[in-house]
């Protein structure tokens, strides 16, 4: 059930690895979406602002979860390249240890300060109470979240893309049933889909816990491999704290771009909380590209077969350029009518904005095609670390946008903070991946097998 990335055509092993990762994360998007659909559909704009509010510190801390998942993973693919297993399940079993300390740490901490963060992002107050509602159940879901994104993580690491999308399948199927149940029988409010998104997540890290130990006979363990290794976590928390540390980086730029739309009204929070959402659900093929070149750049580099470092690269880009050009069509033609998925079609100023909001980003995905593929791919080549500098320049670019251009020109300088990020981001990417290619066949010399 694991699959060898270092032999065969890079485009046709990115494309097959790609599409079930695009999958999972469409399904995981769909359960995402039929929140904030049943949200602003049954309860009103207003609770589609409180969960709109709490969108960049919801990404402060859970890409910050993430991403220490993701780096996790990125030592098993490296292992899984270089056949040697004993390692590998030492690796799986230390990644579990400190994905548990993490977890119950970061849930203790961030349910504690949440009315301190809200009110530090200048929360409007008639949103307050549903914000804080809304953000308490999600951070209490921590556990849940390193659960489910380190085992979908690992089990990509091995090569099996395909298995995770089976799970969010069920996920996405029983987080819409307890949206509609806690909503409109319980009476729970925002926090019903709060409730309904952390115990789907938590089924689905469930179910993928019990296939890996019933399906993966390469992860059964020794009782040594099982134990705390300081080497082993040493290492696992070198590849995986600077890539949550560079998600998180990246949201404090946003969450000074979310305080400054904030002051805006909660009617401008209602149309970036809709684009934010939409612009997850288009860009998920962005994410899965990127999460393949973790994989396939760590397994390579494993493996020892660096000219197909590059090769990967330039044909995921190809790839990604493809589908932003497609991606801006389709929002030039049909972004009113997406924005009616979050919308009444009687707030139209909403759905002006949430079109207008879009379309601006579409304009620049080329610019996030490479931010995706270059950034994950250094992180899967084991320079972890240069991942902070690039989310250092994205925060700086949002912060700009959201202390000087907001409130200088409005709603409208809040569309082109992402781009801004963007563009920064692959000011250093861009010679950062070629200098990293070269400076892995420097240290393994050049005779390495292609």
């Amino acid at each position: 059930m694991t699959k060898d990335l270092t032999t065969g055509s890079p485009m046709k092993l990115i494309v097959s690895f790609t599409i079930p990762i695009l999958l999972g994360m469409l399904f995981q998007q769909f359960y995402n979406m039929m929140d904030t659909m049943i949200v602003g559909k049954l309860l009103g704009a207003s609770a589609l602002a409180s969960v709109g509010a709490t969108g960049s510190i919801n990404f402060f801390v859970i890409g910050f979860c993430m991403g220490v998942c993701n780096g996790f993973a990125i030592p098993v693919a490296q292992r899984m390249g270089a056949g040697d297993y004993s390692q590998l399940r030492r690796c799986v079993a230390n990644a579990g240890w400190l994905s548990a300390l993490f977890a119950v740490v970061l849930a203790a901490v961030t349910c504690l300060l949440c009315p301190q963060i809200l009110t530090l992002m200048q929360t409007p107050a008639d949103i307050y109470d549903g914000a804080y509602q809304y953000i308490f159940v999600i951070f209490l879901g921590i556990p849940t979240t390193f659960l489910y994104n380190l085992l979908a993580g690992i089990i990509r690491s091995l090569g099996d893309s395909k298995t995770p999308v089976y799970f969010l399948a069920m996920a996405s199927c029983l987080n819409i049933v307890l949206d509609l149940v806690l909503i409109l029988f319980c009476d729970t409010g925002v926090a019903g889909a709060a409730i309904a998104t952390v115990i789907s997540q938590g089924v689905s890290g469930v179910a993928c816990l019990a296939f890996m130990i019933r399906k993966y006979p390469i992860l059964r363990m020794s009782r040594e491999e099982r134990r705390i290794n300081g080497r082993t976590c040493w290492m696992l928390c070198y590849m995986g704290v600077p890539m949550g540390l560079q998600y998180s980086i990246t949201a404090i730029g946003s969450i000074v771009l979310q305080s400054a739309v904030n002051q805006l009204g909660s009617g401008y929070v209602a149309a970036v909380a809709a684009g934010t959402k939409l612009f997850q659900v288009i860009c998920c093929p962005y994410e899965a590209m990127g999460a393949t070149m973790a994989t396939y750049c760590g397994q390579n580099v494993g493996a020892l077969k660096l000219d197909r470092l590059g090769q990967g690269v330039r044909s995921c880009i190809l790839l990604g350029f493809g589908y932003a050009a497609l991606a801006l069509g389709v929002l030039l033609l049909f972004a009113p009518q997406l924005a009616l998925l979050f919308l009444d079609a009687d707030e139209g100023d909403l759905i002006g904005y949430t079109a207008q909001y879009i379309t601006i980003l579409g304009m620049f995905f080329c610019l996030l095609t490479l931010v995706n593929i270059l950034r994950f791919s250094i992180q899967g080549m084991g320079y972890s670390n240069l991942a902070i500098i690039a989310g250092v320049l994205e925060m700086a670019a949002r912060m700009a946008v959201g202390l000087l251009l907001v409130p200088a020109v409005g709603f409208i300088g809040a569309c082109f903070a992402s781009p801004a990020a963007w563009l920064m981001a692959d000011l250093f990417l861009v010679p950062a991946t070629v200098g990293c290619i070269k400076a892995l066949k420097k240290r393994y010399g050049q005779g390495a097998p292609t």
